[in-house]
């Protein structure tokens, strides 16, 4: 395991695959941590140096006090970028993941390489929503809210089959830090980047899943048109896409960042 002080906070990573190629950053979605990627990681690190990290306030990194904010969020992946000494890379991100990406393109454009945004949007309402959410993890913990969320990060059949994909992703769920989440939930509650996405200058790829309720494919289309030149995927899967489609994905972003 390495880690990394950023502005006070220790931070988890994990680098794969070959020291010289070039690198992707990954950013995991809100409630998980960087083994969300496992799947993918053996088919990208063959070409690419992957670079993983947990979000602050999830995984094995520092659960600062909340609330956070993309702001905070998008500077910690930056601060990343800078403790590592990585000019330009890469970058995908799913969820909470992809809104962080949205940040550091906009912000530190020279930064990225290539961009994919994943099961994601440049606004979730309404915030009631997220209030309801935190309220219910600050009074019964992870496990009061892991079955509805579980529900919404995959289709029904993939919940019905069960299986080990399933099964780590509750575990993974359930071991968020409770504050953590919170403190999350709360910077997906406030973001709103629909203007700022438009100043994306880096090749976008959106993925989107035809059956995701979180951020539905409505919210990908909008990325695409906003975002000038962007590439526009719909995957028959929910939120999770990655998990639920694990080798299209995985080939999908591999191809694009080749400049397939």
């Amino acid at each position: 395991m390495a880690f990394v002080d950023l502005d006070g906070a220790r931070f988890h990573y994990r680098f794969d695959g070959p020291a010289d190629a070039p690198v992707l950053l990954l950013s995991n979605s809100l409630g998980t941590d960087l083994e969300m990627w496992s799947a993918q990681v053996p088919a990208w690190s063959r070409r690419l140096r992957v670079l993983r990290y947990d979000t602050r306030g999830h995984g094995r990194s520092a659960v600062t006090p909340g609330p956070y904010t993309i702001d905070r969020l998008g500077g910690d992946a930056l601060a990343l970028l800078d403790a590592l000494a990585l000019p330009r890379v890469h970058c995908c991100g799913l969820s909470l993941g992809g809104m962080t990406g949205m940040w550091l393109a906009t912000h530190a454009p020279a930064r990225v390489d290539r961009l994919v945004l994943s099961n994601t949007a440049a606004q979730i309402a309404p915030p009631e929503l997220w209030n309801a959410r935190i309220d219910a993890v600050g009074k019964g913990g992870m496990e009061a809210v892991v079955d509805a969320v579980l529900a919404r990060w995959f289709t029904a059949p993939f919940v019905a089959a069960g299986g080990a994909a399933l099964d780590a992703m509750r575990a993974m769920l359930l071991a968020c830090p409770a504050q953590g989440y919170m403190a999350a939930c709360a910077a997906v509650r406030d973001m709103d980047q629909r203007a700022a996405v438009a100043r994306i200058t880096a090749p976008t790829l959106v993925i989107a899943g035809t059956g995701d309720l979180a951020t539905p494919p409505a919210a990908g289309r909008f990325l695409a048109d906003a975002i000038p030149g962007a590439r526009y995927v719909e995957l028959p899967a929910a939120h999770i896409a990655n998990v639920e489609q694990p080798e299209r994905y995985a080939d999908l972003v591999l191809r694009f960042l080749a400049g397939e």
